[in-house]
């Protein structure tokens, strides 16, 4: 992925980098195009350890903090991990557009998204109450760009939360 941020100002920490120095406001968010995937919206944010490429964490804008998404009972806003930001660490994270994320099991084009209970930071196409990831879609079956990922259309997916 070559996301090249459109926003008017310089100096941007690129956004497959992650870096042990904080380069901008924690929920700074950006516009970026990658040739690809086309544009898409990035949330900058402090890392949490297990974080890798295409990682679904929860994230909190005002904090500028990440926790690995749960396998079950989420809430709040999601985004996907655009680089290997562990502890200690800052980088950006897809919040809109066509997002790359870890997604280990079949799924099918058009499908609802949800948290793949047996792995925390996944997705998977299994209706499971209370773990939807709402404004999120397939794209793509599992292993398209590469074995262990998908494509998800996202526009600021959330946790659907409990369901009673």
């Amino acid at each position: 992925m070559a996301y090249t941020i459109q926003n008017p100002l310089a100096g941007f920490q690129p956004i497959a980098v992650t870096d042990t120095t904080q380069n901008h406001a924690l929920g700074t968010i950006v516009t970026a195009t990658d040739p690809t995937y086309g544009t898409g919206e990035f949330i900058y944010l402090k890392g949490i350890a297990s974080t890798a490429i295409g990682t679904m964490v929860d994230y909190d804008q005002y904090l500028g903090t990440t926790a690995l998404s749960p396998a079950t009972a989420g809430t709040g806003p999601v985004a996907v991990a655009m680089s290997a930001n562990v502890a200690l660490q800052y980088g950006w994270y897809q919040i809109d557009g066509a997002a790359v994320v870890k997604a280990p099991n079949a799924m099918v084009v058009g499908a609802d998204v949800f948290s793949l209970a047996a792995t925390p930071g996944s997705v998977d196409d299994a209706a499971v109450a209370g773990e939807q990831i709402l404004n999120a879609k397939v794209s793509t079956t599992t292993g398209t760009p590469s074995t262990g990922f998908g494509v998800i259309q996202i526009n600021r997916p959330f946790h659907q939360g409990q369901i009673t």
